[in-house]
């Protein structure tokens, strides 16, 4: 069995690439407290234009992901081909989900993807310390809200962005 510690992030690769870059880039600079052990460091998919090939690929991905991350813009709730399946893939692992909203808000809003509609889920703002705290804060919390049985969205408390600037 593969050893967990990757994040998945799944995104909408034609319009918000830059914000997938942007991450990898905090990840990498020494000025920010961001780590982030990327799932798709592991393999690049292959033969774009055979769906299967490129979710076998995605598959051993997640097979090393302990942390589902989605980066939720404009056109993301369109995405059936990949983006969803990839939600349902993170559902049906239990990964810890993480939504993140490229549009600022703090909430789940009308952005957000029908398959991740009423599952367990934080939601942040495209925010490097939020975004660091959920990494590190939401994995646990999922992890008790699950075995409570709880579901739907979560938020963290206006106090919390004060204490992280």
């Amino acid at each position: 069995m593969a050893y967990r510690n990757k994040s998945y992030i799944a995104f909408d690769g034609d319009n918000d690439m830059h914000y997938y870059r942007l991450m990898t880039a905090w990840s990498e600079h020494p000025g920010f407290d961001f780590t982030l052990y990327n799932a798709h460091d592991l393999n690049t998919a292959r033969d774009s234009n055979e769906e299967e090939s490129i979710k076998r690929q995605l598959r051993e991905r997640f097979a090393n992901s302990k942390l589902f991350m989605i980066l939720i813009g404009e056109r993301t709730r369109y995405l059936t081909k990949f983006v969803r399946w990839e939600i349902e893939t993170a559902i049906r692992l239990n990964l810890p989900m993480n939504g993140i909203n490229l549009n600022g808000s703090r909430y789940k809003d009308d952005r957000c993807p029908p398959a991740m509609e009423n599952n367990l889920a934080i939601f942040v703002p495209f925010n490097e310390k939020i975004i660091t705290h959920a990494m590190k804060d939401w994995p646990p919390t999922h992890l008790r809200y699950a075995s409570e049985n709880k579901s739907g969205a979560f938020y963290y408390t206006d106090d919390l962005y004060k204490r992280l600037g």
